[in-house]
């Protein structure tokens, strides 16, 4: 997986241009993400997964798995013997219990069966943005995982559509607190005023959201120390151990 710095950059690989189209425009509509572009063959993906010196051009890739001129999932096959470290989202109408469980094998992070609804492709995404903050800001970049860290970074992947939120509080919003806390890291942590500066929302709107995410176990309160004021408390992703 490529680093966290800047938006994640999207390949949407679909042969039909009338859901191609639809796709990109998911895409450019969540933030964090940004399109890299669109490919309607094996071909075309491969171009456009081409690598420039010390960085690859795509670190996402949306992909349908029924190509005109190959499989979706041979595809990836190639990619990794060829060492590309991206992640891929497979975007299919295949059913079948062989290509999920190829999928699986492959590295596919999450799967989408079409047809489905924007609000489904847009959760998907964001799912998988948090999946990314929580392997990168919240564990302090390149040091070692623990059990903790990987178990929060794969709950991360799970979808939440069926998980009733307190009266008030709205998924997107969620979403958006999370990530703030998770890139402001274990260490510094972030306070409420900080992450209401971030999601654009109040002072007090970002607390109750940040005090959701305590009583659910995923972010815990530390005290801020500094300056003749009163200690601010400040919220930090849950750790199993402190690094």
């Amino acid at each position: 997986m490529t680093g966290p710095r800047g938006p994640v950059r999207v390949l949407v690989v679909e042969d039909e241009p009338i859901m191609a189209a639809a796709h990109a425009q998911y895409v450019t509509g969540v933030h964090g993400l940004s399109l890299a572009g669109t490919a309607g063959t094996v071909r075309d993906a491969v171009r456009a997964l081409r690598s420039v010196p010390g960085e690859s051009p795509v670190d996402l890739v949306l992909l349908d798995l029924d190509l005109p001129d190959g499989h979706g999932l041979d595809l990836v096959r190639s990619l990794r013997a060829a060492g590309w470290p991206g992640d891929v989202i497979a975007v299919t109408s295949t059913r079948d219990l062989v290509a999920v469980r190829a999928a699986v094998s492959l590295g596919v992070v999450q799967y989408l069966l079409k047809p489905f609804t924007r609000r489904s492709f847009e959760e998907k995404l964001t799912r998988y943005l948090d999946f990314r903050a929580q392997l990168h800001g919240g564990v302090g970049g390149d040091a070692p995982l623990d059990q903790g860290d990987v178990d929060r970074a794969f709950a991360a992947l799970r979808s939440s559509a069926g998980a009733a939120l307190p009266s008030g509080l709205a998924q997107e919003t969620l979403d958006a607190v999370r990530r703030a806390v998770a890139a402001a890291g274990q260490d510094a942590g972030a306070s409420a005023s900080e992450v209401a500066t971030t999601c654009g929302t109040s002072r007090v709107t970002a607390r109750r959201y940040l005090e959701h995410l305590t009583e659910a176990g995923e972010v815990d309160r530390h005290q801020r120390y500094g300056g003749t004021g009163r200690p601010e408390v400040e919220y930090r992703v849950r750790a199993a151990r402190h690094r």
